[in-house]
Parts: C-alpha cells; structure tokens; sequence
C-alpha cells in the first residue's frame, strides 16, 4: 500500500469544498451505515473514524510526522483545527487526563474504545462492562463528550468526504484477504467461515499512526484493525482468522488438551515468551496449533523450530499430528480430539529436554514509504496554493484576492479555470447562485481538469436543483457523469441527484 504525499491535494480540494455549515449544499459521497451495522467482513468504521479524528484533533500525535501515513490524517486534523468546535478543549482536556503512560497504548485504547460501543451519534457501549478490556474501561465518560464534537465537528459530513478513500484502501485487501480465508478454510475444511452467531470483522482505519494491526475479541465478536502500510498485513490478518476459528475449538476440547498440560513446564524457560502464555496452558497450545498449521499450509518447516525455541513447546507436536490429519478425510472440527491425542507425552519429553531457546525474537521488516520533498512553489502555482489555503480556512476576502490575482499572473486555461472555480464556490458560500452559476460556466469554456469539470458541473446542476429548474440540473448530472475518470465522489453525488432532486435547506 503505496501512499504519496501529492495525493493530499484533490482530498484537501474535496474537504475544503464543504461548508463551514452543511447547510447550504447536501455533500457527495457515500451515506453512513447505521450504527452497528457492517457491510462486510471488511470495511470500515464509522465509530473507529470519529474518536480517530477527536483523538488526533485532541493531541494523539503518534508518527504524525511518518511519510507512511495517509494524507486523510492529516487533512481531517487541518479541516478540525480551522473549524475549533467548541467541545475541542473539553475533549483535549480528557485525552490529555487518560493518556496512558505507554505512549504505544494510546492507539490501542482508542481503538478498544471505539470498537466496544455502538458508534455516532450516542456512542453508547455495546457490551456489558464487565467484559470490556481494562484500557476501554479507562475511558468511561467520553462518550458525552465524543458526542458533542461530532456534531459540532461535523464529523457525519467528514465521513462520508472521506469514503472514497477509505474504498480504495478497502480495495487493496480485497483479493489478498479472500485468498487467506479461502486457504484457511481449506486446509481446516471449514465450510461455513465459521460458527453461527460469531463474527469476524476487518477495519481498515486511516486515521491511526502507520503499521498497526490490533486484535480484539469482544464475547463471540472477533475484530482486526489495520492502519496504513507499505506492505499489507495479510499474514496478521490470517493468523487472527485462524485464532478467530481455533480458539471455540480449543474451548470445546479443553479437557482432551489438558491432558498433555505437564509440558507448559518446558515453556516457563523461555526469556521471551510472554506471561500470560506461561499462565494459560490452553492460550499457550492454541497459540502452538496455530503456528503449526501456519507452517503446513506455507510449507515452511523451520517456523516450527523457531515457535518451539521461542517458547511454543507444542508447536512441532502440533505440525506432526497435522501431517497426518491433512491424509485422512474429517474436518478439523471433528479431529481436534484425535489429533490431540495423537501427541506422545514421552516423545515431547525427550525433544524437549534440552531446548535451546532464543533470546530475542526475529525482528520484522517494515516498509516505509519514502519521504517525497514536495516541489518548491513559485509565480501563478505558488498563487493557487495560496487561494485554495485561504478557501479551506473560509478567509473568503484573502481566497477572493488571491483567485483574482492568478487571472493576471497566468495565460494558461486550466490555470484561469482553477482560479474561476475557487470564485465560483466563493459565490456558492456567499449565497450568490446567479454569480456562481455563470462563474462555473465559465469554467466550463476554458480547459479544466477532469476533477475540476466534474465538480462544476455537479455545482451547477445543485444550483439548478435549488431553484427548482429539474430538467437543467439533469443535464448537468449527466454531463457530470460523462466526464471520463470523474471522482467517486462526483459520480455518487451525481447518480443520487438523478434518482431525487436535491432540495437546498
């Protein structure tokens, strides 16, 4: 996942096209889902995204500064900055008050936050408390709070802007996640992506520093969440399927496990295994099982020597008995207690005894996404960025002044159709329709970008909608759509004003 600075231009440019109040304009793009509500085993979060963007809004400042974020991060912070809803003390007050003492905890707890309550507008808990996680928990009385900036921050309005590019991060896990499940489900003979009741749910977030994939497991609902990077974590997202499938199993046959319970004694050796392992002889064998299944399906045998030297004592127990089970014909629902009793307790001793085991893990290669020094501005380019600057701040004297002055410093068309563009969205928020009707049209006389003529062309036919001239505003939703490589937002927003008229509030 390759993201480039030049990307943050068109998104400030779609940002910056929303009022200050919504009011004036129904915004493009796609509608939020209901509250709760999921459109797929992958997908994204309109509660995630909210305390995201109140999160960095309200100081969470992890890697903001990493070429490998998503310019959506920064953009949403830019956007809340210049708007200083009212609630933002209160709510930097809070974070500042709950940041926890481990800088790498605060993402985590956001995200636990987020993912155990039922999202916009209440963000009330969807779980009982007593199974949130402690770092959830900590966070009791946010709610009110998170509720106020949303509305006040216009955070529905930012959402459903930045739903084209949440789709094209979607869309690079795509293929890739289908392919791990589908292997997944084939090699345990699984045909049913799990059991009744139970969920599994990717998020993909862009608001969150880079690199991050957090886990949760919420009662029967399993949750991965992803953040932007350079190579996707697809193996992560496999290794949490299989837990997500693993782990009822390793619940049902717990007695049948607790039979080869001795040998945890041999992991309490290892200096870099974790407690918890060494505590829960069920989480540390599930962990095993997986890790074995991982190097069958991969064909990596040397991953099971070094699960076993890092603490996962049953790792190469696990990767015998599997090679037996992939020769016989049962699913692994149903051999579970075959396979388990499979394991010989003496022969485990004997590989066991004098385990070597290492005293740091394998360090993991992450890509990081070149920094790109943007190109020094100067003359009529340098003017443009400036206009646009002053639009997205609502300095409209400034933005007017500046457009006007880029008229003179150019003779290019699609430099004159950029400055007339920023006059006509000026007219647009001045409330001036027949100024800003005929300054999109000029627009439209001179050489525009695709994305710039598209736009203009979804402003005049709202223009047309809002006094009541139906016939015209379709011609202009169609025009829109004709524009070939028009954004996803424009052609959402476009085909949603042909099906209904927009009514101006």
């Amino acid at each position: 996942m390759l993201f480039r600075p030049v990307v943050l231009v068109p998104l400030i440019a779609v940002l910056a096209a929303m009022p200050v109040r919504p009011q004036a304009f129904e915004l493009p793009g796609a509608a939020r889902q209901p509250a709760g509500e999921t459109g797929g085993q992958l997908d994204s979060s309109p509660a995630l995204f909210a305390v995201l963007a109140a999160a960095n809004a309200a100081g969470y400042e992890a890697e903001v500064e990493s070429p490998s974020n998503h310019p959506l991060r920064k953009a949403i912070r830019d956007y809340i900055t210049a708007q200083n809803p009212r609630s933002l003390d209160a709510l930097k007050r809070f974070f500042r008050d709950h940041r926890p003492k481990n800088s790498g905890a605060e993402l985590s707890q956001y995200i636990s936050y987020a993912l155990a309550t039922d999202g916009p507008p209440n963000f009330a808990y969807r779980y009982q408390t007593q199974v949130l996680p402690p770092d959830a928990a900590a966070l009791d009385g946010l709610s009110p709070l998170l509720a106020a900036f949303y509305e006040e921050a216009h955070i529905d309005d930012l959402w459903k802007r930045s739903q084209p590019y949440l789709n094209q991060a979607i869309a690079q896990y795509h293929e890739p996640v289908a392919r791990a499940v589908l292997q997944v489900n084939a090699y345990l003979r699984n045909a049913t992506s799990g059991y009744l009741g139970r969920r599994f749910q990717i998020y993909v977030d862009l608001l969150g520093a880079p690199n991050q994939v957090q886990t949760r497991s919420y009662v029967d609902d399993y949750f991965v969440v992803v953040t932007p990077a350079a190579d996707l974590p697809i193996s992560d997202i496999r290794h949490a399927y299989l837990h997500y499938l693993v782990d009822p199993l390793a619940i049902k046959f717990a007695d049948n496990l607790n039979t080869k319970h001795a040998l945890t004694d041999y992991a309490q050796g290892s200096p870099i295994l974790e407690d918890f392992y060494k505590a829960d002889f069920n989480l540390l064998a599930t962990e095993c099982f997986i890790k074995a299944v991982e190097s069958r399906m991969d064909k990596k045998p040397a991953v099971v020597e070094q699960a076993m030297r890092e603490g996962f004592v049953l790792t190469p127990a696990f990767a015998e008995q599997l090679a037996i089970y992939e020769k016989q014909d049962s699913v692994m629902r149903l051999y579970f207690p075959e396979l388990v009793a499979g394991i010989d307790f003496k022969r485990e001793e004997k590989r066991l005894a004098n385990i070597d085991f290492v005293s740091t893990r394998p360090s993991r290669t992450i890509q990081v996404v070149s920094a790109e020094k943007p190109p020094e501005l100067a003359g009529a380019a340098k003017t443009l960025d400036d206009a646009e600057g002053f639009y997205t701040r609502r300095e409209l004297p400034q933005a007017k002044d500046a457009y006007l002055r880029l008229l003179q410093e150019s003779d290019q068309k699609p430099m004159h159709a950029k400055a007339y563009y920023g006059l006509a969205r000026i007219a647009v928020l001045e409330r001036d329709p027949e100024t800003a009707d005929r300054l999109f049209r000029q627009v439209l006389e001179l050489e525009p970008d695709t994305s710039t003529k598209s736009w203009s062309f979804l402003y005049l036919a709202r223009l047309a909608d809002s006094q009541g001239d139906r016939a015209d505003a379709a011609a202009s939703y169609r025009a829109a759509l004709a524009v070939p490589g028009a954004p996803d937002t424009v052609r959402q927003a476009a085909e949603k004003g042909l099906r209904e008229a927009f009514i101006k509030k």
